[in-house]
């Protein structure tokens, strides 16, 4: 138990179950920062056009001497750019902002069902991946009624739904749905921005099992069958959020974790957000 598994998605594509997160590094730092994930191990960057550091993504990809297909990195659609040819200029300009000849994922970042047609952007999305530079097309912080009207009028099943996933919003009507539905679930905020690290169930395992509480919680996702990317500028926490394959929790322990949601939001309901 020392290599980061693969989850394979529903179009055969492989994505490494556990990667690093660039959300709020700054763009400065983004390409330092990478590059620390990937001398650690990491395999798997998620970004995302709203973020503002892709660039500093792909020059870290590019420096690292590894192959391009060592890598697997993913982006996100910005929220402003959801009418059809809007998407597919946003698409073209990640890539160059990258400086990569293709993206292995790129995600609807959120529905926005007040203020725009998520289907006709998806429909884009269906275009971006038949036209060969994206390997794997998704969608993030969809419900499950988002999802439902996708599958009523589009083609492609989406490959991936990345959506806020913690102990304290375990999220499992959706999780359930994508399950059944062959879409992998990627977990964002997975310790609830720090919020869930105290916990006294999570202490009293991450005592007894001899980790910290983050590891615990990060292991809990794993086991689940979460894709998972904590981010961290601190190496000790980058290396620390890497080592979770030396060690299991027994089912009791992911049970007592799992009882511990209140359905609480770290982040915006996506059924209102953008109104």
């Amino acid at each position: 138990m020392t290599g980061v598994p693969d989850i394979t998605l529903n179009n055969g594509v492989t994505i490494p179950q556990l990667g690093f997160g660039v959300f709020q590094i700054p763009p400065e730092d983004t390409k330092e920062a990478t590059a620390l994930a990937l001398d650690v191990g990491y395999r798997h960057i998620d970004t995302a056009q709203m973020y503002g550091n892709e660039a500093g993504v792909g020059e870290a990809v590019r420096a690292s001497g590894l192959d391009r297909s060592e890598v697997f990195i993913t982006s996100k659609l910005d929220n402003g750019a959801h009418a059809h040819d809007d998407a597919l200029a946003a698409f073209d300009k990640t890539l160059a902002t990258l400086d990569l000849d293709y993206l292995d994922l790129f995600l609807i970042h959120w529905p926005m069902p007040t203020v725009s047609d998520y289907a006709e952007t998806w429909k884009a999305m269906e275009a971006m991946y038949a036209g060969g530079r994206v390997r794997a097309i998704g969608v993030s912080n969809f419900q499950t009624n988002h999802l439902n009207r996708l599958a009523a009028e589009c083609t492609v099943i989406p490959a991936v739904n990345q959506i806020e996933i913690h102990p304290y919003l375990t999220n499992e009507t959706v999780r359930s749905f994508c399950a059944e539905h062959g879409i992998a679930v990627e977990a964002w905020s997975p310790i609830a921005q720090g919020g869930v690290l105290e916990d006294p169930t999570i202490t009293a395992i991450a005592e007894r099992v001899g980790r910290t509480s983050a590891q615990v919680t990060l292991r809990w996702h794993l086991q689940r069958g979460d894709i998972v990317f904590p981010k961290s500028v601190t190496e000790s926490r980058v290396r620390e959020n890497f080592a979770l394959f030396d060690f299991e929790l027994g089912d009791d322990d992911v049970a007592a974790i799992s009882a511990l949601n209140k359905d609480e939001r770290t982040g915006p309901d996506p059924d209102v957000f953008g109104s």
